[in-house]
């Protein structure tokens, strides 16, 4: 087996419509598809070349407060940590900085942990 690429990343959530709330009205993202129903389906975000989605039906699929992480690639970590606090996100790790970049993360209605990055230049 030899693996080219990750085809995408997907967080179960348990009520598609405050789930959407948060990743479109609160992270930014735009729907790029949609299968299914608000009961029992996907929803696509494109990001770059790669894809984030959110899913709901799968009884065994639960949210997962220590689970895995995707991180979101910003272009003004400031800016984008203003919206979040302003949003009321809550904070599961502070913003921090490292020799190579800024991060945080936050929460999702579901408790999915959710990275915010930005990589340093150079």
């Amino acid at each position: 087996m030899k693996v080219i690429e990750i085809a995408f990343t997907v967080y179960p959530v348990t009520d598609m419509k405050r789930a959407r709330q948060f990743y479109e009205a609160t992270l930014g993202l735009r729907e790029a598809r949609f299968f299914g129903n608000e009961n029992q389906g996907f929803v696509e975000y494109d990001v770059g070349a790669g894809t984030l989605a959110i899913g709901i039906g799968a009884p065994e699929w639960k949210p997962s407060r220590g689970g895995g992480c995707a991180a979101l690639e910003v272009d003004d970590f400031e800016g984008a940590m203003s919206r979040l606090r302003g949003s009321g996100c809550k904070f599961t790790l502070e913003p921090m900085e490292t020799p190579v970049c800024h991060m945080a993360i936050v929460s999702d209605p579901d408790g999915n942990s959710v990275m915010i990055h930005q990589r340093k230049a150079g």
